[in-house]
């Protein structure tokens, strides 16, 4: 219990510290978003310097011509209670718009980790298996130049190749507005759809990395003297592969697992904006682009309480899945 209570401190601490370096690093960039929403509504007709300076309030909780020092003590007492103030681009509360967001990028990247996952570890231990063969050897090269292309690239090659070139799937958009949403088949499979691209995108760029460290580990424990020990035993094949190589190849990848589910968040910001996918990383870019305050600061907020989350969450149970990680032998360290 002290080490979970300690384990959970840091990361509290560790979201603390991020979201108060992000209030102070979106303050000092080019172009102040006090001054981008008060020129947004001096447009409007009628307002005077009082009703602009009350309306700046209301959308990024603090007042205009407060300092910095009050600005902060402002926006973190509202951060309290829940409230992230209203977006100027969108004109919606952000709380709302982000909870209508997260779901999506959740949807989106696990089902593209999974896929990584799945396809990357299942490749990485047949490589293994057949080791020095010509199977192995071009499979690695795969994966080296699967691993090293990045995920924009090619998720612009996708949209080009099957998107526009072939037309075999949707380049925009989390669904096909035609459909009802609700739990029905129709617009189900239009959610699947849509998200194929983006998805495939994410886990090409990744399984070449799951399978060259599943191939690694899956070497060293093919070497180790309890699998010649269960041989002589008796022990199928079957048995042998999946209740003690596949099993210990796979339990150190967990951690990095975990891991890079916390940095999907951060990678959505690049994905959903190529595929206009109104999720996280989406809403982000756009606040960036119109020095949205609030947008950017609720955005950054969900994207560093993610990864913090993931990299907790691995630490809490990677224990429970590998025993011989047990309290007394982890690493203070990491």
């Amino acid at each position: 219990m002290h080490w979970v209570l300690k384990r959970a401190a840091r990361a509290g601490f560790t979201v603390f510290l991020v979201v108060h370096f992000t209030f102070l690093l979106i303050h000092f960039l080019p172009g102040s978003p006090m001054d981008y929403l008060q020129a947004q509504l001096s447009r409007q007709q009628g307002l005077s310097e009082g009703e602009i300076e009350a309306m700046a309030e209301v959308y990024l909780n603090m007042h205009p011509e407060a300092s910095l020092g009050e600005q902060y003590v402002n926006y973190m007492s509202s951060l309290l209670t829940g409230d992230l103030g209203t977006s100027i681009y969108f004109n919606e509360s952000v709380a709302s718009l982000l909870a209508t967001a997260i779901p999506w990028t959740v949807f989106l990247m696990l089902n593209a980790i999974a896929i990584s996952f799945v396809i990357g570890i299942s490749l990485g231990a047949l490589m293994a298996y057949l080791e020095g063969s010509r199977f192995d050897n071009a499979a690695t090269i795969f994966a080296i130049v699967s691993n090293s292309i990045p995920y924009y690239i090619i998720a612009i090659l996708l949209v080009y190749v099957l998107g526009h070139q072939l037309d075999l799937f949707p380049v925009t958009g989390r669904y096909d507005d035609r459909t009802t949403p609700g739990v029905n088949i129709p617009f189900m499979s239009s959610v699947i759809y849509h998200a194929t691209l983006p998805a495939l995108s994410w886990a090409f760029a990744g399984l070449g990395g799951w399978a060259l460290a599943m191939r690694a580990n899956s070497i060293s424990i093919l070497g180790e003297d309890y699998l010649r020990v269960g041989q002589l035993r008796g022990l199928t094949t079957r048995r042998l592969t999946l209740r003690y190589v596949a099993r210990n190849a796979v339990l150190p990848l967990y951690t990095n697992m975990m891991v890079v589910i916390g940095y999907a968040f951060g990678g959505a910001v690049v994905l959903e904006t190529i595929f206009v996918y109104r999720g996280v990383g989406y809403y982000l870019f756009r606040g960036i682009e119109a020095r949205d305050f609030p947008l950017m600061m609720g955005a950054f907020i969900v994207i560093t309480i993610a990864v913090v989350t993931a990299l907790f969450l691995a630490e809490l149970t990677y224990g429970k899945l590998d025993p011989r990680a047990q309290e007394g032998g982890i690493d203070e360290s990491f």
